[in-house]
């Protein structure tokens, strides 16, 4: 974690690296919202969102009743959540066990690029953490 996160353990978007454990605390503004889709019969509705912060951008996976609850231009507080692929896909969620929040409305500074769903990523030989291959992206 960078030394651009507050006291209450909140992490930039740039900051995510992918981790099964729900540990992401973040703040967002939340930038667009895809139409609400079924995965499958008798699951519930998934949703993924395009949010930022003022270091990067992510797809935040949203379902359920999480759907209604946000819209473009919301803020949004993320506690407890989790940055691991679903399918193939590397996107932030709230996860079981994660908390999301409406905070606020459109006055925070944020930028698209880059986005963190998007890059190639790889294993560190020497820490064995997944990092950014520079120059990558899906």
């Amino acid at each position: 974690m960078s030394n651009r996160s507050s006291q209450s353990n909140c992490i930039m978007i740039e900051d995510l690296r992918p981790s099964p454990t729900n540990n992401v605390n973040t703040v967002f503004i939340v930038l667009e919202k895809d139409d609400a889709r079924k995965v499958s019969e008798g699951a519930p509705k998934l949703c993924t969102a395009l949010v930022a912060d003022s270091t990067a951008a992510v797809h935040l996976q949203l379902w359920g009743s999480e759907i209604d609850a946000f819209k473009p231009g919301d803020i949004v507080r993320l506690t407890n959540g989790i940055f691991s692929f679903h399918k193939t896909n590397l996107v932030l969620r709230a996860g079981k066990k994660g908390h999301l929040e409406k905070i606020g409305e459109f006055c925070m500074l944020f930028t698209e690029h880059p986005n963190m769903s998007r890059l190639q990523w790889i294993q560190d030989p020497n820490s064995r953490q997944m990092i950014p291959q520079m120059g990558r992206r899906v």
